[in-house]
């Protein structure tokens, strides 16, 4: 009975959790926040081009006064030293509006409402008789930020309006640049002394931008930048569309599209998506990208997020080795650099894991055998790093030190297994039998071994430790699930979800602690649904979605806390969507052109729907409805029959394309 009772009980538990929510839904696809008379709220966002990030704390910091900061980051302007980190970045503080006179009055803004589709939007009043449109985003392809502004003059009469126009340039230390020095400059189009007409508008905007002082400055047009950040959007919401009858979730998940596919730079050495965040930039991680954000692109069929994912696996293929060394976590500084600091964090368990799952799902063979060396090296790297005990070592894990991990730890494991597992499977679509049924095997062992050295009671749970001497249970925990192992899934879900773990922001890295992360959070969303148990973690998932994307802190999945202010890293926004595509439906790669599917409708949903996923090669549907007690499952795709399947909602089924 307990077992049952546990998840029921917090469930309850969540409605008591209050909710601050600012946002609501639009009909347009935004979200938005209509300011309230007297209220005080301040949030920031992350927006990114393939030159450019923008992060910007945006509301009102005092009643009716509307504040604006941008810390802004150019990821291949590199500074000294060329490491992680280094990228040149600049705050600038301060709201333009403030400097406007209307007549003979300083323009006073009182912020209206504020709303977010890929791009930050804000209504405001400036004085009686006047109000102010405001657009901000970046460029998709140049180093350069925007603001672009509308005053309207609502009154019956002419009135002239002063705009501050403002050129002005930051030069940099030409020593502490790796291309020398370099210039950022601030710059008001459109600006100077304008008589707008009754019920007239005016249009100027503002442009932060940086170069090379060799380069030669060029001319940024709002509306031009306007019109590819919004083409660039729209794709990214055509393509993968989840359909439900939660609007919140759908919203959410169109969101985390934009989030997982614009972070995505432009280095001397190809595409990199990068995590973001203020740091995260010109870089590549074995668990950001290999593992969570790369398999996701191989059925989003945006262009760059799938180049980005090959040229992540290319230029960790570089470091392979025949004396087995491990390959970095990072590679750094537009793919000049790396970084190593925690040692092996089970890294080629990450890349092998991720690789095949791309490869499986994107069905290029070509592709596939490109990736197969280092697919194939990580592989062996783990084998030697067996212990008599079987289960596979590495020096930490993705948290590289902030918690204990021992010498052997559940993560490196589970995602050593899945390696073997998705590895198998591409070797068997690659024709490589022997090495098939080798790794097949090796999995199954690891899977034995997992549970012989990791199964235990932990804080009364029957569930894993997750390194030995373990006493505490851990968020990780949810990994087999998500790889599909469920011999302890009653009790490992009962664990998830209990008060030592699950807190009003999420699942705690450690129960006693007081550190989040969204990404174990997340996957521990994708194991519970993986697992069948559907209606319980939709509650959750349904409660984290309208806490991320209408409370305080929106509109995007977050890194961790008190770590990093709740950073917008985007690579958590792709976990969002898999949590989704493969827990809510079972999307599960086997084959080339061949998937397994279980998908799982919630009570009260007696729909669903994946449009235009961009996978196998080609292009297809999934819509599922319930048919009397049974599943009518449809797959449509382009330019053949459909496929109707009459499933009895228990065991996966393969679908061939």
């Amino acid at each position: 009975m307990k077992k049952i009772i546990l998840p029921v009980l917090l469930l309850v538990g969540i409605s008591l959790f209050a909710q601050q929510k600012y946002w609501h839904l639009k009909n347009d696809g935004s979200i938005q926040w209509t300011v309230q008379p007297g209220q005080i709220h301040t949030d920031h966002i992350e927006m990114s081009g393939k030159q450019i990030s923008a992060i910007v704390r945006y509301g009102l910091s005092s009643p009716g006064t509307m504040h604006i900061s941008r810390k802004l980051v150019f990821p291949m302007l590199r500074t000294i030293p060329n490491d992680t980190r280094g990228n040149l970045i600049r705050e600038f503080d301060g709201n333009l509006v403030d400097a406007i006179m209307i007549g003979d009055e300083k323009a006073s803004e009182v912020p209206q409402s504020f709303s977010i589709r890929g791009v930050l939007q804000s209504r405001s009043l400036l004085k009686q008789g006047f109000s102010l449109e405001r657009k901000i985003f970046p460029s998709t392809d140049k180093p350069a930020y925007l603001e672009s502004y509308i005053i309207r003059n609502n009154t019956t009469d002419p009135v002239s309006v002063y705009i501050p126009s403002i050129d002005s340039n930051i030069i940099t230390d030409e020593n502490k640049g790796v291309y020398g020095s370099y210039v950022i400059n601030y710059k008001v189009y459109n600006g100077g002394r304008q008589l707008i007409a009754a019920k007239g508008a005016y249009h100027f905007w503002l442009v932060i931008s940086a170069r090379k002082k060799s380069d030669e400055p060029f001319y940024c047009a709002d509306g031009y930048e306007w019109e590819k950040r919004q083409e660039l959007v729209n794709e990214l919401q055509e393509k993968l569309l989840l359909q439900t009858p939660n609007d919140t979730i759908n919203r959410m998940f169109a969101f985390a599209k934009i989030r997982a596919a614009e972070s995505i730079y432009e280095t001397k050495q190809g595409l990199m998506h990068g995590p973001g965040g203020g740091e995260y930039y010109a870089a590549i991680w074995a668990n950001d990208q290999a593992e969570y954000i790369n398999p996701f692109f191989a059925y989003l069929g945006n262009a760059a997020g799938l180049e980005s994912a090959r040229n992540s696996f290319r230029h960790f293929a570089k470091y392979i080795n025949d004396s087995l060394r491990p390959i970095p976590s990072s590679i750094i500084a537009e793919g000049t650099g790396y970084w190593n600091g925690a040692g092996d964090r089970g890294d080629q368990a990450m890349i092998a894991y991720g690789a095949s799952v791309f490869a499986l799902t994107c069905a290029d063979t070509l592709e596939a055998y490109s990736l197969w060396p280092l697919i194939e090296w990580c592989n062996r790297f783990l084998l030697h790093k067996k212990s008599p005990e079987g289960v596979i070592f590495s020096d930490s894990d993705e948290l590289e030190g902030r918690f204990p991990a021992g010498k052997y730890n559940l993560s490196t494991n589970v995602l050593a297994y899945a390696s073997f597992l998705y590895g198998s499977k591409l070797a068997a679509a690659l024709s490589k039998t022997d090495l098939a049924k080798e790794w097949k095997k090796e999995a199954q062992e690891l899977k034995n071994n997992i549970e012989r050295y990791f199964g235990a009671s932990v804080e009364g749970y029957n569930t894993y430790r997750y390194y030995d001497g373990n006493n505490k249970l851990r968020s990780w925990i949810c990994l087999p699930l998500v790889m599909g192992i469920n011999d302890r899934k009653e009790q490992t879900q009962a664990a998830l979800l209990s008060p030592k773990l699950w807190t009003p922001n999420g699942l705690l890295t450690e129960s006693g602690s007081t550190t989040f992360w969204d990404r174990s959070t997340l996957y521990a969303f994708r194991g519970l649904l993986k697992a069948g148990a559907t209606d319980t973690a939709l509650s959750y998932l349904s409660y984290y979605s309208t806490q991320r994307l209408l409370g305080e802190h929106v509109p995007y999945a977050i890194e961790a806390w008190p770590e990093g202010n709740q950073r917008h890293l985007s690579a958590e926004s792709g976990l969002y969507c898999r949590a989704l595509v493969e827990g809510v439906f079972g999307f599960e790669p086997v084959g080339f052109k061949e998937f397994m599917i279980c998908p799982k409708l919630p009570r009260g949903w007696d729909h669903m729907s994946l449009k235009n996923i961009y996978a196998f090669n080609t292009r297809f549907d999934i819509n599922v409805r319930r048919a009397g007690g049974k599943y009518q499952v449809t797959i449509k795709e382009e330019n053949k029959p459909a496929k109707v399947v009459n499933w009895n909602g228990e065991k996966a089924f393969a679908v061939q394309l």
